[in-house]
């Protein structure tokens, strides 16, 4: 196998540029690569696509922050794709004031959107937000008498992931819930960093053990 360029934090923020959709694994905050979102934060960079499950947590009562909601704060993304921004005060204020668009998307449907990119489909049919604004500019087809929403692949330029263990050709591993969105964007953005805590030589890894195998994976950052 071919080991995989090993970045810093820095370099690999440096292959983010402005305009870019960027997929960032993590549940609020759970799972994200916080160390390439922290060189993202002092490249001071803006017009990004965002897609997450969410924009993480910022509670300005408490100072609670993590995740992508300081890039949030520096107004580093444009647009957001992301199923709730209920725990980030920040995204909500640059909502109303019309300084962020905001696209909200069921989780169910979000992931499989994002999954539908990675297994090359056409799109994913989901009776999801039938009869609300949801569906709203959207096709809907009628199967066995059941209307369906036809949602369509949420494809990525670079995924910004978190694993827990990697080997050097960049198989990965990743931890119980953390593991989240991180599989889906491996697979469905052209360019895939991937943040992790330890790396370890080619073939000490159990391949029955292997979350998301090293095909996938461009990039690591230790």
């Amino acid at each position: 196998m071919v080991e995989k360029p090993i970045l810093t934090a820095a370099q690999a923020a440096e292959l983010v540029q402005e305009g870019t959709i960027v997929q960032v694994g993590g549940f609020l905050g759970c799972g994200s690569p916080d160390k390439i979102l922290a060189a993202l934060l002092a490249r001071h960079i803006h017009n990004l696509t965002l897609v997450c499950n969410d924009t993480a947590v910022y509670d300005p009562r408490t100072g609670r922050i993590n995740g992508v909601a300081p890039l949030i704060l520096d107004k580093a993304f444009s647009r957001v794709i992301v199923s709730h921004i209920g725990t980030n005060a920040e995204t909500q204020r640059q909502m109303n004031s019309g300084e962020l668009c905001v696209e909200l998307v069921p989780q169910g449907t979000l992931a499989e959107r994002i999954r539908a990119a990675g297994y090359g489909l056409g799109g994913i049919l989901t009776p999801t937000g039938v009869g609300t604004e949801v569906e709203q500019g959207k096709q809907k087809l009628v199967v066995d008498g059941k209307t369906y929403l036809l949602e369509l692949p949420l494809k990525g330029e670079i995924a910004l992931i978190k694993a827990k263990k990697a080997d050097k050709s960049g198989n990965l591993i990743f931890s119980k819930s953390a593991r989240n969105f991180n599989p889906l964007m491996a697979m469905a953005c052209t360019v895939v960093i991937a943040e992790v805590e330890e790396i370890v030589e080619i073939g000490q890894l159990d391949p029955d053990f292997i979350h998301t195998p090293s095909l996938f994976v461009d990039y690591l950052v230790q």
